[in-house]
């Protein structure tokens, strides 16, 4: 049996210091991929968008600027609230996009109290897949 965490939200593209538009997105974590993060961007659309990370990005880069590479993740300010902006670099484009941090982090801390930090492998069963194979 697996959990899974999600949160709808809405982001906003930014696309120069003037112009940004709202970007409807779910956030979601799964106990079957410890590790990572899913966005769903444009949930409502006949051609939805995802992105997947490491969880462990988004956790640091709501603190401070992380990441390298096609994620890049940092908190920052927007109108006096905590924001995290979320570079996304593909092959089609890139993207920047900005989340709101207490949104963002409340729904992070759901998935670390579901999964603590440093026991993602026990939910992936590796140790036990491990253990039945030496046994034999």
């Amino acid at each position: 049996m697996h959990t899974v965490v999600e949160r709808e939200l809405e982001l906003r593209l930014i696309l120069s210091p003037e112009r940004a538009f709202p970007v409807p997105a779910r956030l979601g974590y799964r106990t079957d991929d410890p590790y990572a993060v899913h966005i769903t961007f444009h949930i409502n659309s006949d051609h939805p968008v995802h992105w997947t990370f490491a969880r462990e990005l988004l956790v640091e880069g709501v603190f401070r600027p992380c990441g390298h590479g096609d994620v890049r993740v940092w908190p920052t300010k927007a109108d006096g609230h905590g924001v995290v902006l979320m570079a996304l670099s593909s092959p089609d484009g890139d993207a920047l996009l900005e989340a709101p941090a207490a949104q963002v982090s409340a729904w992070l801390e759901r998935t670390l109290r579901v999964v603590p930090p440093g026991s993602e492998s026990e939910q992936l069963g590796i140790d036990d897949a491990l253990d039945q194979l030496l046994a034999r």
